[in-house]
């Protein structure tokens, strides 16, 4: 396998596989009485989170304690870089330290590939500025299997914010890989020119919601990133929840067997209503659970499996 895991491009489909069925069994620890395994007793894993988080460093904390790590959490508020260290200064710290993991959230865009030249040990991406967001993809994947058997040959449309979204990139990326057919939907100020291309080839593009829900087994919803907007992208927000928030009406457009996904956190009301975001078709809940286990398989396969 790979020694770190900067961007979905770094998984091939027997990679990606791997961890998907890695995934499937670190799930069976959470109906154990005691969930941990013994893994990586004595490694040591440092979250290091330069953005605020809540699902993902809870989430990458709990994978490490599971599998018996020690965790250090590293958060930039309260640290030496408010006194203005910089990340070259603050990953040979790590190093020194003896960290044999490092998980890393930050707003630059490649930070992670930075990261890998400066520490000896694997790096892991949660998230980088707009550009990637891995394991979320690879928790999403895991969900479209648990849920509908497969992922070869799946339609998948995800809607909204992608001109933002580091998750929608990772997505495309790992999904496409793995066989899948992705559609990105939304107005086309929050879609790239040309980032169909630059990512798939095979992945379309509409502006159209409507024409292209009967056909997809997935959709999955983005948050509309406000906080990352210097421009006005869309007239209002009821406008922006009129052409593409999902409600029920247009929940009902779906086949009876499709899914409803959304990473987190949500927007309820405007890409998402309360009623189909608490659904039966909705997996959010359970991609929350699943992303424990496929970060679990993540560290487990870099640091103490086949890796």
């Amino acid at each position: 396998m790979i020694k770190h895991l900067r961007s979905a491009a770094d998984l091939d489909a027997p990679t990606a596989t791997l961890i998907l069925d890695t995934a499937g069994e670190m799930a069976a620890l959470a109906g154990r009485e005691v969930k941990k395994l013994p893994t990586l007793r004595g490694r040591t894993v440092v979250n290091l989170f330069y953005e605020d988080s809540t699902r993902t460093r809870i989430s990458f904390e709990a994978a490490a304690k599971r599998l018996s790590a020690d965790v250090i959490n590293f958060s930039a508020k309260g640290s030496s870089v408010s006194k203005g260290e910089s990340l070259k200064d603050t990953a040979l710290t790590l190093q020194a330290m003896g960290a044999d993991a490092v998980v890393i959230r930050h707003p630059a865009s490649g930070a992670p590939h930075r990261l890998a030249a400066w520490v000896d040990g694997s790096v892991v991406n949660a998230g980088d500025g707009t550009h990637e967001h891995p394991t979320q993809a690879l928790l999403d994947a895991y969900t479209m299997r648990s849920r509908l058997g497969r992922i070869d040959g799946l339609k998948v449309a995800i809607v909204g914010d992608v001109l933002h979204s580091r998750v929608a990139r990772s997505n495309v990326l790992l999904l496409t890989t793995l066989g899948a057919q992705v559609t990105l939907v939304g107005p086309p100020t929050l879609i790239p020119v040309d980032i169909a291309a630059a990512l798939s080839p095979a992945t379309k593009v509409s502006y159209d919601l409507d024409s292209v829900l009967p056909d997809m087994d997935v959709v999955m919803m983005l948050r509309v990133q406000t906080e990352r907007m210097q421009d006005s992208f869309f007239p209002s927000a009821r406008e922006y929840s009129r052409r593409y928030g999902l409600d029920l009406a247009r929940m009902r457009k779906l086949p009876e067997h499709a899914i409803v996904m959304h990473p987190g956190p949500m927007n309820r009301g405007m890409e998402i209503t309360p009623e189909v975001a608490d659904s039966s078709r909705s997996t959010i809940v359970e991609q929350v659970a699943n992303g424990v286990s496929a970060r679990m398989a993540v560290l487990y396969l870099l640091l103490g499996g086949k890796a």
